[in-house]
């Protein structure tokens, strides 16, 4: 059997630190988590780039609000578009049209990925955040492989089923010799419009034992609000005060790397 020639992988020494965006399960608020950590990020002065590598089910430029605008390429490159705030972000969403399914199979995918890393002329970075997909398949695969990360950041939320299929995502990761740099708790409760308080939906002594058990620090805890919606709008989803720390940590993290 013919083996054919690994790709090559491109050596970005114009981006500081990569880092992925992960949890083994969709709809735990990947997509939301990288956004406003990009944001929250951009605020504090650094250089930021987004890679929305959920190439089947991208989200990013909606959350983003850069929906009209279109990545262009000059048969070699490719060149990320830049939001409003100066992040620059590529996805496939800003290629198609949002509404087309892409129909293709797992290394198809991962080569779109590949050609991300590859071709797209990004900017000098301080943080480039990769968008994964659900799941530990031929895209985290890929990435934990191929590119350059500094480490990984976990999404979960509150739920059994959850934390056994993050717990496979964190597993995978030690496996390919990734850091682990946190967890990040998304829908972790809601707020009392009467009096401030934190409602918890489950016991918090889950957490904590989640956290011990897989040897992950939480970065920060987000509440289920329905205020999400409005970050398609281009406005926060969270009081600033909460991501803020959450950002502060990563780069702490980061730092220590």
């Amino acid at each position: 059997m013919i083996q054919k020639e690994a790709p090559k992988v491109k050596d970005d020494k114009n981006i500081k630190n990569v880092i992925a965006v992960m949890s083994g399960k969709g709809g735990v608020g990947k997509s939301t988590v990288t956004t406003l950590l990009a944001k929250e990020l951009k605020k504090k002065g650094y250089s930021v780039g987004v890679m929305d590598a959920d190439i089947t089910g991208p989200s990013i430029p909606r959350l983003m609000n850069v929906r009209e605008q279109r990545m262009v390429t000059d048969g070699k490159n490719m060149y990320p578009v830049v939001t409003e705030d100066g992040i620059e972000i590529v996805s496939i969403n800003l290629m198609i049209d949002e509404n087309e399914p892409v129909v293709w199979r797992g290394p198809v995918i991962a080569g779109a990925v590949m050609q991300f890393w590859n071709e797209v002329v990004w900017g000098d970075l301080d943080y480039l955040l990769i968008d994964m997909p659900p799941g530990t398949g031929d895209v985290p695969l890929t990435v934990m492989k191929s590119f350059n990360i500094k480490g990984l950041i976990m999404v979960s939320i509150p739920q059994d089923m959850v934390s056994m299929i993050v717990t496979k995502a964190i597993k995978m990761a030690r496996k390919m010799n990734a850091n682990v740099i946190g967890l990040i708790e998304n829908m972790s409760y809601i707020t009392c419009d009467c009096c401030d308080n934190k409602i918890y939906l489950t016991d918090e002594n889950d957490i904590q034992n989640f956290l011990k058990e897989n040897d992950v620090e939480l970065l920060g805890e987000l509440p289920m609000t329905k205020q999400i919606a409005k970050l398609t709008k281009g406005e926060s989803a969270y009081p600033e005060e909460t991501f803020s720390k959450i950002a502060d940590r990563v780069i702490e993290k980061v730092k220590a790397l």
